[in-house]
């Protein structure tokens, strides 16, 4: 009867959605990826154009902790913890939680490097400051960012259909399958309120399956 009256509300109890190999870049594609943006971002820095080295910074950031792309907006520099011994993004998610992101010492490095590059261009890069500036040195907006990724995805000849919410996607797959398929860090590095949102996840896992049956007694037939 509860049942039947959630969906009678249009709500349901479980996903009925999974993530499958459209939704997320493959090896491949992240390389050609990340390829393009470090390339981008040497022609900027000598050229003295600051907009490719923060479309670089977006696509590490992307594809290094798995934000939403309004949380990606709204972060600032208060939201990184990088000093020290730390290494983590803390924020305020969907829904008003706060949660923490860690990242690894790499992206920590790269964390570091792009405040360098913002301080030699002029921004501020203090800790009320926005992480991903406008010209102006103003708040970017969701929409920007949407945008200036869609540009990389044509100039770097990559799908059209990927949008920045596939870097999310990309990073919960490469991070299920390095884990070991452990949902409880993916849930706290993603921020889902429920583990079945993060087990809309499982169906990446066919690729290995079929590896695994192709492979069944130690040798493709």
């Amino acid at each position: 009867m509860k049942s039947e009256l959630l969906h009678k509300k249009g709500q349901t109890t479980n996903h009925s959605w999974e993530i499958d190999e459209s939704k997320y870049l493959c090896k491949t594609e992240v390389r050609k990826l990340i390829t393009f943006c470090n390339n981008s971002k040497r022609v900027g820095l000598q050229n003295g154009i600051f907009t490719p080295l923060r479309n670089w910074f977006m696509v590490e950031l992307g594809l290094n902790t798995g934000l939403r792309v309004q949380e990606m907006a709204d972060l600032k520099g208060s939201n990184l913890l990088i000093d020290k011994d730390r290494s983590s993004i803390v924020l305020i998610g969907k829904g008003n939680k706060k949660r923490a992101v860690w990242i690894s010492s790499k992206f920590k490095r790269t964390c570091k490097l792009f405040l360098n590059y913002k301080a030699k261009f002029g921004y501020s890069v203090k800790d009320e400051d926005y992480l991903l500036n406008n010209l102006k040195g103003g708040k970017i907006s969701k929409r920007a960012l949407q945008k200036f990724f869609k540009k990389i995805i044509r100039e770097t000849k990559l799908p059209e259909h990927y949008s920045i919410h596939n870097l999310r996607h990309t990073y919960t797959t490469f991070l299920l399958k390095s884990s070991n398929h452990n949902y409880r860090l993916a849930q706290q590095q993603l921020g889902h309120s429920s583990i079945k949102t993060t087990q809309t996840y499982a169906g990446v896992i066919e690729t290995e399956g079929r590896k695994a049956i192709e492979n069944l007694y130690g040798y493709e037939r």
